[in-house]
């Protein structure tokens, strides 16, 4: 029985063959990880390291005059002081509370808004150059400040608003209406005004990526088009609603600027006790504060998360 004897030539080929799927996938490996590595250097740095400064803060010591980095436990008891009474709520919860109704009423509205016009744009405008021309005027209020589209509610819900002005002359009220600026209502109102863009996108983004097919499937069948909705466009729909449920979540659960403005610094939210905190110096207990602020949201989000899997949808 003879042996088959490969060149030395031959045999360095087949491993030079071997090796080259090897060294490429460590390449790309490689390259993936330095395109990686910018926008992971910016993370770490503007986010990460910020996060953990402010853990650390959170547990320092201070006084009238200064900040003492020993570790203590007291800000944390004093944010949750007067807590565990069960007759009535403490100060800290009655802040949640309050956050988490404006929360809760900006993202229906924003909802029930950024929903419709997406759809609108989605299914209704045929033309892809109509939909982005639509699209980017849904962009136009982020061209200016939000402090300058707060402030341009002021003429309009004042006690001699526009808007009070043109009920009188009416005569659909005798008198102004004092709760439309300064109240619950102009801060939600400003929220809903600020972040309904922010449900817009996501949405729209969905809704273009569904088969316009399973759309006419749907009709076929005999569907209608509330049922459609229902079965067809918004299950398909939910990764955008998530995403954008998480941004509108988000910013209104750390706005201050919006209640201090809309407010007139007389309604309480747990950004606007973190900001004057701040003004005060007693930056331990706005850290304290403000990674109990981040543990609420996270746990929110980690609920919402359990509604869907964004991984999985996305």
């Amino acid at each position: 029985m003879t042996e088959l004897v490969l060149p030395t030539s031959a045999a360095a080929s087949n491993e030079a063959a071997e090796k080259k799927p090897a060294t490429a996938s460590r390449r790309r490996n490689g390259l993936a990880y330095w395109q990686a590595a910018p926008m992971a250097f910016v993370f770490l740095v503007f986010l990460v390291v910020p996060l953990v400064l402010t853990v650390v803060v959170s547990f320092w010591q201070y006084n009238e005059y200064e900040i003492i980095p020993a570790f203590t436990l007291q800000n944390y008891a004093d944010v949750f002081e007067g807590c565990l009474s069960l007759s009535e709520p403490c100060t800290t919860v009655r802040t949640y509370l309050s956050t988490l109704k404006f929360c809760l009423l900006a993202w229906l509205f924003t909802l029930g808004i950024g929903f419709t016009v997406a759809y609108f744009l989605a299914f209704q405008i045929r033309s892809r150059t109509t939909q982005m021309v639509l699209f980017l005027i849904c962009t136009i209020p982020f061209w200016t400040s939000n402090v300058i589209r707060m402030i341009s509610w002021m003429p309009l819900l004042g006690r001699n608003g526009l808007v009070n002005e043109t009920l009188q002359r009416m005569g659909l009220i005798s008198k102004p209406i004092e709760g439309l600026l300064y109240s619950d209502f102009s801060v939600v109102l400003a929220c809903v005004h600020l972040y309904t863009v922010f449900m817009i996108v996501p949405i729209f983004n969905s809704m273009a990526r569904i088969d316009r097919s399973l759309i006419e499937a749907a009709y076929d069948a005999g569907a209608t088009g509330w049922q459609t909705l229902r079965n067809v466009v918004i299950p398909l729909c939910k990764p955008g609603i998530a995403i954008g449920s998480i941004f509108v979540i988000t910013l209104v659960m750390g706005d201050f600027v919006t209640v201090g403005v809309m407010g007139g610094q007389q309604i309480a939210s747990v950004g606007k006790v973190i900001q004057v905190q701040m003004s005060y110096l007693q930056f331990p207990m706005a850290a304290a504060n403000a990674v109990v602020l981040l543990g609420a949201v996270m746990l929110m989000i980690l609920a919402l998360g359990r509604v869907i899997d964004l991984r999985k949808e996305l």
